[in-house]
């Protein structure tokens, strides 16, 4: 059993780096749209699984896509700033469900669905693009690029949730 559980997450971890890196990291939408496919490993971690474990993957998925982008770290700190406030956002999202262990993602309602990967995607954008343009000056340039990149990310990564979460 946790063998598999592994092997998917490895799977899942490796699948997403590249498709970020090769693909997605070429779009560019109107000068300010970026998708970022890659928070989804962050999103779909096991919920019962090793929280020192989910972030240390997360900073070292940020660091691959930082490598790969050029952009100094700025998407491992917004990565590994996600993977520790993950616990208060889905205790904000799914309340006692949450707590008594009894929540996954694909069967979530819609609703709290929505809340937990917008929550997680807005924050996530918010970091990265404060750090990126690190000044006060352009925080609209900011809001804009977090709201516009957030929207076209939340609508990427349920498409994908819905895709691929599994039919009983």
């Amino acid at each position: 059993m946790w063998n598999n559980e592994y092997l998917i997450n490895s799977v899942r971890f490796i699948t997403l780096l590249l498709i970020q890196v090769i693909l997605l990291n070429n779009i560019n939408l109107f000068g300010y749209v970026n998708p970022y496919l890659y928070v989804l490993f962050i999103i779909v971690f096991p919920f019962t699984g090793n929280r020192s474990l989910l972030i240390f993957l997360s900073f070292f998925l940020g660091l691959m896509v930082d490598i790969f982008s050029d952009s100094g770290g700025i998407h491992a700190a917004a990565c590994s700033f996600i993977a520790y406030a993950r616990p208060a956002f889905l205790k904000f999202s799914f309340g006692v469900s949450y707590e008594y262990n009894m929540v996954k993602i694909s069967k979530a309602p819609m609703g709290e669905r929505i809340t937990y990967i917008s929550l997680l995607i807005f924050t996530h954008h918010l970091i990265l693009f404060s750090l990126e343009i690190f000044n006060f000056s352009h925080i609209l340039l900011i809001l804009k690029s977090t709201l516009f990149s957030g929207i076209f990310s939340v609508v990427l990564i349920l498409s994908a949730v819905l895709l691929f979460s599994r039919k009983n």
